[in-house]
């Protein structure tokens, strides 16, 4: 493990890691160190064993906060507790004890992101999951339950909490460059309770909980969306991208749209596609990391053809990738609303588009389990082999995407046509 004398300079310099966490030791007085994180978060810690042998870690403070020197002196007063017999940490337990909801999600936030709180397999949460987590907790728990003691709470409380959510009484504009308002609704409300009652599961797992206060609290019941475009709204949507793009829509989000109509990928699965990841000669995407963790997902020759017309960008390995960022391109949900209001198209979102591919796959005769796979619904195991081993799923995804070609096509000719006419 890295060592040198903790001074300002020694931290600045610490180089954030690109996974993980990564710790510098202090050489002169042991235990003490700092701790960086890949966001560049560095934290002074020591290291200690209590009197059963048993080692602790705990934080002094964020290098900013508080001073190298600071952080020093807090050290050894720590360090000094544990020559005299005491556990700082039990402590620090206990203190937690009376910790806020606002306390012990920033709490959450904080360790989950350092990947000391497992989710799903027993692995570490995901950012784009925390980051929604984050949203719901500055949005809506926060607002509603922040200045809460936790160990009070009821489940009167978290229950209550989900009904202002759902009444939309936390609504405000969304920030962060988003547009819109965060509106509340049944399905936020009750995912913003699901988040509360996790992160309140693995404090008591972590130890800063003897019980779960509110365990038990009902979650409203969420209607599954099912809108799917019919033939005739495909033929609509097929008209109004043809038209929007000869007035100037944005080609790389109609390229988007299309790619997810022909794909039944997820929203963000098709936008954040590298080059790398896509093997023509194979008839596949090799995703790194999915809602389903990596997956090889089969991709018919129509959606390769848009996938691989889609200019480079110097610098940016995106498919879709956006001209001002050198990260993906993020504005098809907007695009795609745009074009919806010129189809005359109501109630769809972007996700409407994987529905309307399950459902179209569906009506060629596909069996469940197949669409299943071609969604990336099935485990990783399943998928891999129909995809390796059994070329049905790839010719699954081929008729699929073709038919729905088909299907935009005669929409577009529809458009081509009555311009003749006129």
């Amino acid at each position: 493990m890295p060592t040198a004398k903790l001074t300002k300079r020694a931290v600045d310099a610490f180089a954030r890691p690109v996974e993980k966490q990564a710790v510098l030791w202090d050489s002169e007085l042991r235990g003490f160190g700092v701790r960086a994180l890949p966001s560049g978060l560095k934290t002074f810690i020591v290291q200690y064993r209590n009197v059963e042998g048993i080692k602790r870690r705990i934080n002094l403070g964020r290098n900013g906060v508080i001073t190298v020197d600071q952080a020093r002196d807090l050290a050894r007063i720590k360090i000094g507790m544990v020559a005299a017999g005491e556990d700082p940490a039990e402590e620090l337990r206990q203190t937690r004890n009376g910790m806020t909801v606002a306390e012990i999600c920033d709490w959450y936030l904080t360790e989950a992101r350092a990947g000391n709180i497992l989710g799903r397999r027993n692995r570490p949460i995901k950012a784009s999951s925390l980051d929604m987590d984050e949203s719901r907790i500055n949005t809506h728990i926060k607002p509603l339950l922040g200045k809460r003691v936790v160990k009070h709470l009821t489940i009167a409380d978290v229950e209550q909490m989900q009904t202002e959510i759902k009444n939309g009484n936390t609504a405000k504009p969304r920030s962060g460059g988003r547009g819109g308002r965060a509106s509340g609704g049944p399905g936020v409300a009750s995912r913003s309770l699901g988040t509360l009652q996790s992160i309140l599961s693995h404090a008591k797992h972590k130890g800063l909980l003897t019980a779960h206060p509110t365990k038990g609290a009902r979650k409203l019941a969420i209607n599954k969306k099912v809108r799917r475009l019919s033939a005739t709204e495909i033929e609509a949507l097929a008209r109004a991208m043809a038209y929007a793009q000869r007035n100037g829509e944005n080609e790389t989000g109609l390229a988007v749209v299309r790619t997810l109509l022909l794909t039944g990928y997820r929203r963000e699965e098709a936008q954040a596609m590298k080059r790398a990841w896509v093997h023509a000669e194979g008839g596949f995407v090799a995703f790194p990391d999915t809602k389903g963790d990596a997956q090889v997902r089969a991709i018919g020759p129509e959606a390769l053809k848009i996938v691989l017309a889609q200019p480079q960008v110097a610098g940016n390995p995106h498919i879709f990738a956006s001209l001002s960022t050198d990260g993906p391109f993020t504005a098809a949900s907007t695009c795609f609303q745009r074009v919806c209001k010129l189809a005359g198209i109501e109630g769809a979102t972007l996700h409407t588009l994987r529905h309307t591919f399950a459902s179209i796959a569906g009506e060629l005769g596909f069996s469940e389990l197949t669409i299943r796979a071609m969604l990336g619904h099935a485990s990783q195991n399943v998928t891999q082999d129909y995809i390796h081993i059994d070329e049905a799923l790839k010719l699954a995804v081929r008729h699929t995407s073709d038919e729905i070609a088909c299907r935009l096509a005669v929409g577009a000719a529809t458009l081509r046509l009555r311009r003749t006419i006129a």
